[in-house]
């Protein structure tokens, strides 16, 4: 008989390298947008139109999970189109986004992330793993609470600060859900915070560059699910940045699931977080 073992003591990394592989060998037998395009007919738990890619992508990750499991591990999933998967613990979650940036990877646009992050609690907040893999630059993102971050086996320097130009604006700023009319309302805020806007399509991936110093900060304009954020935010604040989810009652407070619950906003300093969390959203 298998011994129950916490989840917490697993080797993380290297489950989420091994999905990683199977991901890459998956994108790569489906390299065109029609083969990509193909959707499954069904809504995810977050609410998108299921592609088959992102079905195929949840099975090669859910079975890295199963494995663990056979060996003892004891734990909660929580993935963007499966909802709960429950194996044994709902104290450790385990947040899966198999591809968070689904629309750039049926067109094949290079940002497409996935997304894993475990979790002893059930906010923000409660994150204790985080890991991000790129596949357009290939580039791999992960972080464990209070012990730093790394991309590409190099740890991120936390003392890397922001960028502003000659009149005080953000020399760039990322933006997620930036869907025209969206963007259309906070333009204004956008103006005065920013000198030139990124939107690069994925809230994990855009998370990663505000990690790096490569974005001064970061903004979703619409309300972001748990699923896209988990990792990607302990991996900004383990590299000395700060991130918050203004809609709810404290900054880390948003919940580990794939509901849509707030705006989450990123940045290298306490005065430009606060400036973000003022730009106004629908």
């Amino acid at each position: 008989m298998t011994s129950t073992r916490s989840a917490l003591d697993a080797d993380w990394l290297e489950v989420c390298r091994r999905a990683v592989v199977g991901l890459e060998e998956m994108l790569a037998d489906s390299p065109t947008t029609a083969e990509r395009a193909v959707e499954t007919g069904t809504r995810g738990e977050g609410g998108d139109r299921t592609l088959v890619i992102d079905r195929q992508a949840e099975r090669l990750v859910i079975s890295q999970l199963e494995q663990l499991s056979q060996e003892g591990y004891r734990f909660l999933a929580i993935s963007e189109e499966r909802g709960e998967v429950d194996y044994g613990d709902d104290q450790v979650r385990v947040i899966i986004d198999p591809i968070d940036g689904s629309l750039n990877a049926k067109r094949g646009i290079p940002h497409h992330a996935l997304s894993i992050a475990v979790a002893d609690g059930a906010t923000m907040a409660d994150v204790e793993f985080a890991f991000v893999y790129d596949f357009g630059p290939h580039e791999e993102w992960w972080a464990r609470r209070g012990e730093g971050a790394w991309l590409n086996q190099r740890r991120i320097d936390p003392e890397v600060p922001e960028r502003r130009g000659s009149d005080g604006r953000l020399e760039v700023l990322g933006i997620e859900s930036a869907d025209p009319r969206w963007v259309a309302k906070s333009i204004d805020a956008l103006v005065d915070s920013a000198y030139r806007l990124r939107a690069i399509g994925t809230i994990a991936a855009s998370l990663c560059q505000v990690a790096a110093a490569r974005f001064d900060g970061m903004v979703s304009l619409r309300r972001s699910r748990g699923v896209d954020a988990a990792a990607g935010q302990l991996i900004v604040r383990e590299s000395g940045g700060l991130v918050s989810f203004p809609s709810c009652p404290d900054p880390l407070a948003a919940p580990l699931d794939a509901a849509p619950a707030s705006p989450v906003v990123a940045a290298r300093s306490a005065d430009t977080l606060q400036q973000l969390e003022a730009i106004p959203r629908t």
